[in-house]
């Protein structure tokens, strides 16, 4: 599937740091789990790291696509620097705070809220 078209039903920029892992599809509830890729983080490219698993999934909820409810079930990868016990992790906004839904969906839940 091309990917940008794909790029379209998630967060934007989402795709460029995490993949596709799999899927469920029910008749209320589409679940998309993705986890992040093999890409260190750049603000500590100075140092060595290795990779050092996943930290628990998160959910998210997102847009709904076609009546049913989205939910993101997204692993975030962890880091460690190689000579050292620093552990790391890429910092991320993807749930709006407060919530368990993306920045996009809540500003757009707020937005409609107003009317």
């Amino acid at each position: 599937m091309n990917d940008d078209l794909l790029a379209l039903f998630f967060p934007e920029g989402m795709l460029d740091f995490f993949e596709i892992e799999d899927y469920t599809n029910s008749s209320a509830e589409l679940q998309i789990y993705l986890k992040e890729k093999d890409i260190p983080p750049v603000e500590y490219s100075h140092l060595e790291l290795q990779k050092r698993g996943f930290h628990d999934p998160k959910t998210i909820e997102d847009f709904p696509i076609r009546g049913k409810k989205v939910k993101l079930i997204v692993k975030r990868r962890r880091w460690a620097e190689k000579d050292a016990h620093l552990k790391l992790s890429r910092d991320w906004k993807l749930v709006a705070k407060g919530t368990r839904m993306s920045e996009e969906y809540a500003s757009f839940l707020k937005e409609l809220a107003r009317y």
